[in-house]
């Protein structure tokens, strides 16, 4: 072979690994009091600048709190969390709260933002998608 194959063969090879690599991240929630306003930002900011990544927030103990219904930034109560929420699910990130938690702080899933979704296990779920090359960010 000479080097203008190789080279053609080398491109060839990096455009195929491009097109079927696609950013998958999962972040992972647990207290929303010190990452619900800024982790949602992050998210934002993430979509701006990678648009095609596919993004799924998984919301588990304490950190199911920012995706109650009207729940709202406790430093700053004009910033309420369902709205930003419900720009992020139009962008395609998908919220999935932990059923488990739900149990153990006796909440029903009717007191939660329309946009979210549920998992049986947010730990479980965290690792499955990480199984499925998912990186991990927690904010």
């Amino acid at each position: 072979m000479n080097i203008k194959s190789i080279a053609a063969a080398l491109l060839l090879t990096a455009t195929a690994a491009l097109s079927w690599a696609q950013d998958k991240v999962v972040y992972h929630f647990d207290n929303s009091a010190t990452q619900a306003t800024s982790g949602l930002r992050t998210l934002r900011n993430y979509l701006d600048v990678a648009p095609k990544t596919t993004l799924v927030v998984v919301a588990l103990g304490d950190g199911v709190n920012f995706l109650m219904d009207g729940a709202k930034d406790p430093k700053n109560p004009n910033i309420e969390y369902g709205p930003l929420v419900s720009d992020l699910v139009a962008r395609g990130v998908k919220f999935e709260i932990c059923e488990l938690t739900l149990s153990l702080m006796n909440l029903k899933r009717d007191r939660f933002v329309m946009d979210a979704g549920f998992t049986p296990s947010g730990v479980v779920r965290i690792g499955q998608l990480q199984g499925q090359g998912f990186g991990y960010i927690k904010p």
